[in-house]
């Protein structure tokens, strides 16, 4: 079926979608953040092709979306003074709780964890979905819609492209306005923490929670915290080698090899170089919201060229790129073509 394009929600294809989701298919959905692959996630079976579609190991837990009304009690045993403060400030936001989980639900989204992660996105055609899900109260299970560990869709072409026919129906809301995924804060234990940095800062946290931003990063994630998405040391990464560089070494080296090296920064290329050949330069904003947006549609441009390696300039060590720096590091770690 081919991607049922809405700048708007479009009734008609907010009804198929919501048609196939309900009879266990899978669907590109688009949010704020990134694409979701979203399926029921009352539906184990629907989940279980999620994980089956990505490639994704089973005790990887997937976040559950819910509708702006709907009710987290039914997804989470309990809402604490801090969740429920995060919520009325951020939602629809990118913004995910965990949160301890309600007895015999979503075990499969939680990957048999006893804590379920939550979402309210915020996207008029995923929200459209939602308000239609099990009328209203339904929730998706969405990982972004990609094979497992590769880079995360911002457009419905990515979706289509990275997995076919596995999705029944692409929804097109344009180009996710945030372009990488949601903060994710463990409010399952008394002092909430960031596990995965995302589209909220610390420092936004903090001023709701009446908090110092550094106590959101203690104690340190170990063992005894539950497992998120995008936790694992390779993530987010492009087929291509991926080496993060000083921005003199990359001034220093790219004009010789610009016919085979792609580079990421929030610059363009230094005046004066007379690189060869034809050259793979895609300088980004300069901003650290400009720059996340941006981010996986260039470096999915830069995968597709076949070159030998892509550099990208390390970026300035501040709070406000924080979410960006971890995005990169992961990719860096996991980029090459023998991933899974």
């Amino acid at each position: 079926m081919p991607p049922a394009h809405a700048s708007a929600p479009d009734p008609a294809a907010i009804r198929e979608a919501v048609r196939l989701l309900e009879a266990g298919r899978l669907v590109g959905l688009p949010t704020e953040t990134v694409y979701g692959l979203a399926a029921d996630a009352g539906n184990d079976a629907a989940v279980r092709a999620i994980y089956a579609a990505k490639g994704r190991p089973a005790d990887h837990p997937v976040i559950v979306h819910l509708h702006r009304r709907a009710d987290p009690l039914r997804w989470a045993a309990t809402l604490p003074p801090a969740a429920r403060a995060l919520i009325e400030a951020f939602w629809p936001g990118p913004l995910t709780l965990v949160l301890p989980r309600r007895a015999g639900v979503a075990a499969v989204c939680a990957a048999g964890q006893e804590t379920i992660a939550l979402r309210c996105p915020d996207h008029a055609v995923a929200q459209a979905v939602l308000e239609q899900l099990h009328a209203g109260q339904g929730g998706l299970a969405a990982p972004s819609a990609n094979r497992f560990g590769r880079i995360s869709p911002t457009r419905a072409e990515h979706v289509r492209a990275e997995l076919g026919d596995a999705v029944a129906m692409v929804l097109d809301g344009g180009e996710c306005s945030i372009g990488i995924e949601s903060t994710i804060v463990d409010c399952s234990v008394e002092v909430p923490r960031i596990l995965r940095p995302g589209g909220l800062s610390a420092d936004d946290l903090a001023r709701v929670l009446g908090i110092e931003p550094q106590a959101l990063q203690a104690p340190s994630q170990g063992a005894e915290a539950p497992r998120v998405p995008g936790a694992l040391a390779a993530h987010y990464a492009p087929r291509t080698a991926l080496r993060l560089r000083e921005a003199a070494e990359i001034d220093a080296e790219w004009p010789a090899r610009a016919t085979e090296v792609g580079v990421l920064a929030p610059r363009g290329a230094p005046a004066g170089a007379s690189p060869g050949g034809r050259a793979h330069w895609l300088g980004l904003p300069e901003s650290p919201r400009g720059y996340a947006q941006a981010l996986y549609a260039a470096l999915r441009a830069l995968d597709a060229l076949g070159l030998r390696e892509i550099w990208v300039q390390r970026l300035p060590a501040q709070p406000a790129w924080d979410a960006v720096r971890d995005r990169l590091r992961r990719a860096a770690h996991g980029a090459g073509p023998d991933i899974a």
